[in-house]
């Protein structure tokens, strides 16, 4: 029987579960649970059902399914910038882990705005998601902790302290120590750091950055310029500290984005990459390793992150009342073709 013939014998409607279950020779109950893909089915039910829901057109109801289990298998995720391309590279991790545990995700930004992030945080709990994946959240902590006494809710890139939230953060203040000590150790001394503002893993970066320089004696030679982990924001970040009265010999950005904005003013400037600026960037995206950009870099595994924020949320979602845990992962140099010693002077 066709498809479509199918569908005209029911009616010219929608088919629903009691539609398969005469169709396959079987109760409404059996249908219901090969749909939910339980094991408890014989192969011969469940081959059945699957042929007579082919031949019918028939979809599960998401929504009725939903308010028998008391559960919608969707997880909202709110990512503050989606310009930035290492939360694109989280995201892949997160959708890869949702699907492998039977979950969608529901995607949403705040564009790096506190109201606005709250705002798509709230349209997510209206749409009944089970969890929340928050990815580099500007909130407010107690915005956050509300949330998280209402559903699980895991946050990534953050260095959130909140009993109630799963959070999944590489050692930022560890992979600033490490950038600065390779420039350091090329010997470097004039090194400035081009700020991310209130991004997320910003302040762990500053301090370690502070911390590096102090340690090989060279406090008096830190100069933090501000900025704001977007191109622009490196772009004029660099402008600044290369029209000082002190230009440094080599320049750490607080993120690959903003490192590439500022390889863009070193080379309007008239000046080359590595041979007169030295230039070091965080995250190790897709973008660092373009050979024409080739940025020594500090590495967090994008997708690990993305999976292990998931996995955090669902394991809450099935398993009510466990405690969330902190998750934090080691940054690793990658060097590649922007940073090198300074020029001899003279």
């Amino acid at each position: 029987m066709s498809r479509s013939t199918a569908v005209e014998r029911a009616g010219r409607r929608a088919p629903t579960i009691i539609d398969v279950a005469r169709r396959a020779g079987v109760s409404k109950s059996v249908v219901s649970r090969v749909m939910r893909s339980e094991a408890s089915v014989s192969s011969v039910s469940r081959a059945a059902v699957t042929a007579a829901a082919e031949e019918l057109g028939y979809r599960a109801n998401a929504v009725a399914r939903s308010l028998v289990q008391r559960r919608t298998y969707n997880v909202g995720v709110m990512v503050s910038d989606l310009h930035n391309i290492f939360f694109a590279e989280v995201l892949d991790g997160l959708y890869a882990a949702a699907a492998d545990r039977g979950y969608r995700t529901l995607i949403t930004t705040g564009n790096r705005d506190p109201l606005a992030e709250a705002s798509a945080l709230e349209q997510l709990l209206e749409l009944r998601a089970d969890g929340v994946v928050l990815a580099g959240s500007r909130m407010p902590d107690e915005a956050i902790a509300a949330a998280a006494r209402v559903i699980p809710i895991a946050a990534v890139g953050s260095d959130l302290r909140l009993s109630g939230v799963d959070v999944v953060v590489d050692d930022d203040h560890k992979g600033a120590v490490l950038a600065v000590e390779h420039l350091i150790g090329l010997g470097h001394r004039d090194v400035a750091l081009i700020d991310g503002g209130k991004g997320a893993g910003a302040a762990e970066r500053r301090a370690g950055y502070r911390s590096a320089m102090a340690a090989a004696g060279l406090g008096a030679h830190v100069r933090v310029e501000p900025g704001d982990f977007t191109e622009s924001g490196g772009y004029e970040g660099a402008r600044r500290l290369l029209n000082g009265l002190r230009r440094p010999t080599a320049i750490f950005a607080s993120n690959d984005q903003s490192a590439v904005g500022a390889l863009n003013a070193v080379i309007e400037a008239g000046l080359n990459v590595p041979e007169d600026v030295s230039l070091m960037g965080y995250d190790n995206t897709a973008l660092a390793a373009l050979r024409h950009i080739s940025l020594t870099t500090i590495h967090q595994p994008r997708n690990q992150i993305g999976e292990m924020a998931m996995r955090a949320v669902v394991r809450r979602i099935e398993k009510p009342g466990l405690a969330a845990r902190r998750h934090v992962l080691a940054p690793k140099l990658v060097v590649r073709s922007t940073t090198a010693p300074p020029r001899p002077i003279g």
